[in-house]
């Protein structure tokens, strides 16, 4: 197995120590068990199957392991495909993330109005106690245990009502409270579904993660293969990160002294070109014009591209362009927190110009979008791409860490990642709000 898929192994190596520990476990119960009666033989069972569910997961690991390997081998050498690959898998990632919040958000409503619901229920156990126990009285029955079981409880009370057992007064006192346990009794319908949704989006978005970290590692094998002074190129772009003190000094400096950068930058001045002269001749863009992977310029002029591009990561808005920074001075930028281990994707086509550490910005990420454009993004834990590489929108180039990476005057919040976009023509930070596409200007709303 080749070296970028080194990390799917650990897929395998979790399953093979589950199913060594269930192993283990099943051999100490039978030795154990003619010295001892503490081992029941329903423990046996249960180590048993603990056993078979570990061996279940290996092999579906396994066999993962061997589809993915095949499927990323398949692709060969064709860029095209795993630039789709790689894009749709992002997506999907994010799609899940999106759906993940949603579900916990409506959870955490539910878990709510269920406290609620039964803090009602308590304070009135008084009369729910009386109607149950004439019910006892009419039944010749135990009462259910109280709230232990509320279906329980909403049984008995329209067993009775339903056989004319109990008098008028007593009879709307009975439906009242049986509203209400069959409301409780629906809610946790409600919620066992919602945690059985997340608990499956859960399973899927590790899935798919899994699938990218491949893709992506793929992705810079192919491109290191071309680039073989990637990693002097890398290390000569901290060093000069150290020479200068402000963002445009570094995209300078980049530009001019940095080979591979200085390449990008040619590269995105010559497509500028082109693509104003296309543009002149064509209809205003849409989001379809991104659809062809094999481009290796960008799709469109990056001043074309007003209300389409999309948000790199999910998240919410804390800070907007020309707002307060926190410290007296005017936000250039924006500022989303986002979820631990979030995926960060480019928000346009461009060339990457810088991508390691620089100052309080803490792993910084510069793309060169052409026409004079720069997009800047930073605070991610650990960035994909390399200096000189072209990359499309909606490519994976970063994830997030546990906590911000970004100096306090960008986040509101030091505990949560915050992704840091800024958006530069000719050198000034610009509003970037109006390159957004619509429904992701009302996602970060708020």
């Amino acid at each position: 197995m080749r070296a970028p898929l080194l990390n799917l192994l650990l897929i395998t190596g979790v399953a093979g120590a589950s199913l060594a520990q269930a192993c283990i476990s099943l051999a100490q119960a039978q030795t154990a068990a003619p010295q001892t009666a503490a081992v029941s033989p329903d423990a046996i069972r249960q180590r048993e199957q603990e056993l078979e569910a570990a061996r279940a997961r290996q092999k579906s690991a396994e066999e993962a392991q061997a589809k993915l390997k095949a499927e990323i081998t398949s692709l060969g050498q064709d860029r095209t495909q795993l630039n789709q690959q790689l894009i749709d898998t992002a997506a999907n990632v994010r799609s899940v993330e999106t759906k993940i919040d949603e579900t916990e958000a409506r959870l955490r409503a539910l878990n709510g109005r269920e406290q609620a619901m039964r803090s009602s229920l308590d304070s009135r156990r008084a009369d729910i106690v009386e109607v149950l126990a004439a019910l006892q009285r009419a039944g010749r029955r135990t009462p259910p245990a109280l709230l232990v079981r509320p279906e329980d409880a909403l049984q008995s009370l329209r067993t009775a009502m339903l056989l004319g057992a109990v008098v008028p007064e007593l009879r709307g006192r009975a439906e009242k409270i049986a509203s209400e346990l069959g409301e409780l009794v629906a809610l946790r319908k409600n919620i066992a579904t919602e945690r059985d949704q997340l608990a499956s989006d859960r399973d899927k978005v590790r899935s798919d993660q899994t699938r990218l970290t491949a893709l992506v590692d793929e992705r810079q094998r192919q491109q290191a293969a071309r680039e073989k002074d990637l990693n002097a190129e890398n290390s000569r772009a901290i060093m000069l990160s150290k020479q200068v003190g402000d963002l445009q000094g570094l995209i300078t400096k980049m530009e001019q002294d940095l080979q591979s950068a200085a390449k990008a930058a040619e590269k995105a001045a010559e497509a500028a070109k082109l693509a104003e002269a296309k543009a002149a001749a064509t209809a205003k863009p849409g989001p379809g014009v991104f659809k062809d992977r094999s481009r290796t310029t960008p799709a469109i002029v990056f001043a074309s591209a007003k209300g389409l591009l999309p948000l790199p990561v999910n998240g919410n808005k804390i800070r907007d362009f020309g707002g307060s920074d926190g410290v007296g001075g005017v936000q250039k930028g924006i500022s989303l927190a986002t979820k631990p281990g979030s995926q960060v994707t480019t928000p346009c086509d461009g060339w990457v110009v810088y991508s390691g550490p620089f100052r309080s910005y803490g792993q910084l990420l510069i793309l060169n979008a052409g026409g004079g454009y720069h997009v800047l993004i930073a605070g991610m834990e650990r960035i994909s791409v390399n200096i000189g590489q072209f990359v499309l929108t909606g490519e994976p180039v970063a994830t997030m860490g546990s906590t911000s990476q970004v100096a306090s005057i960008l986040a509101t919040n030091a505990s949560q990642p915050v992704l840091y976009v800024e958006f530069r023509k000719d050198g000034t930070p610009i509003d970037p709000g109006p390159w957004w596409a619509a429904n992701e200007g009302e996602k970060v709303r708020g």
